[in-house]
């Protein structure tokens, strides 16, 4: 739900200082769930790291967490269609707004899946906040299970990816990945 969208009018990094709220917040989470070295720098980028086997690959998770300056990201109203049941779905009824199978026919491969929809009126925000919500969860869970192997994850979240300015001022050098996706 937070409000992230970047602005390619703005010379600042990041565009816009409601992407710090968000990289914050990724911070105190980080923290919560023991990642100890997770901080944001002054250009709004999050860093951290998950302690694994040094004899195996490090390997770097990165997303972004800013949204489309397309569309507005204020007042998001997700919801949830469970059991989805593969035709249409009707996003708005006042606005007569539908997630059509037709102009997304991928929609049928879904049926029967919990789907998260927005009203149709503003951005979900699942580019790329799904993929800060994966790199979180999978972070939980090793952190929660150290039986599972693995070797050191560092993670970076970005701001301005969607205005083509996300790896400008992002830290290479310091971030330690032999890989990185």
């Amino acid at each position: 739900s937070f409000d992230t969208k970047s602005d390619p009018n703005s010379e600042t990094c990041p565009s816009t200082a409601k992407q710090k709220l968000l990289g914050a917040a990724l911070v105190e989470e980080m923290k919560e769930m023991g990642i100890q070295d997770a901080f944001m720098d002054e250009n709004g980028y999050v860093y951290g790291t998950v302690p694994g086997d040094p004899s195996l690959p490090t390997i770097g998770l990165i997303a972004h967490m800013d949204t489309s300056p397309a569309v507005t990201g204020e007042n998001v109203k997700p919801r949830r269609v469970e059991n989805y049941d593969g035709k249409n779905v009707l996003l708005n009824e006042e606005k007569d707004i539908w997630l059509s199978v037709e102009e997304f026919p991928e929609l049928t491969e879904l049926s029967g899946q919990d789907l998260i929809v927005t009203d149709g009126t503003t951005l979900l925000g699942a580019d790329d906040k799904a993929g800060v919500a994966e790199i979180m969860t999978m972070t939980e869970y090793l952190l929660a299970h150290p039986e599972v192997e693995h070797g050191k994850i560092c993670i970076a979240f970005t701001p301005d990816e969607e205005i083509g300015r996300g790896a400008d001022r992002f830290d290479v050098k310091n971030f330690g990945a032999d890989f990185a996706y």
